[in-house]
């Protein structure tokens, strides 16, 4: 049996984070929550994620800020941006400061499955 994947999920919307993982939990991966830059930074430090959905906008920092400040700690993690205010600039952003991939708000499960 193939080991459990461990996903982070950062987002201010706490419905968000419910959904989220209620969707991935079905899919028998292994999900940490962050409603902060900070509580993301932290959480990246002490364990390591195979993957990242982090929302562009945060109450204390943006999505693609975030990203940059964990180059490090997430050099081996596909990182997901996601986001409700799409725009070309966040897009080109996120992907220059090493996102995988963008997705838009609302995301529908079997999209978010589909790319992950």
């Amino acid at each position: 049996m193939e080991p459990s994947r461990t996903i982070l999920v950062v987002d201010d919307d706490k419905s968000i984070l419910r959904t989220f993982t209620r969707i991935l939990q079905k899919q028998d991966y292994k999900v940490d929550t962050a409603e902060t830059g900070k509580e993301a930074i932290e959480k990246a430090e002490s364990k390591h994620y195979d993957l990242a959905l982090v929302d562009i906008r945060l109450p204390d920092t943006d999505g693609t800020e975030l990203l940059a400040r964990l180059k490090r700690q997430l050099q081996n993690t596909i990182k997901i941006m996601i986001t409700g205010f799409p725009s070309i600039e966040s897009g080109v952003k996120a992907l220059d400061e090493g996102a995988d991939a963008y997705l838009v708000k609302p995301v529908k499960p079997e999209d978010l499955l589909m790319l992950i």
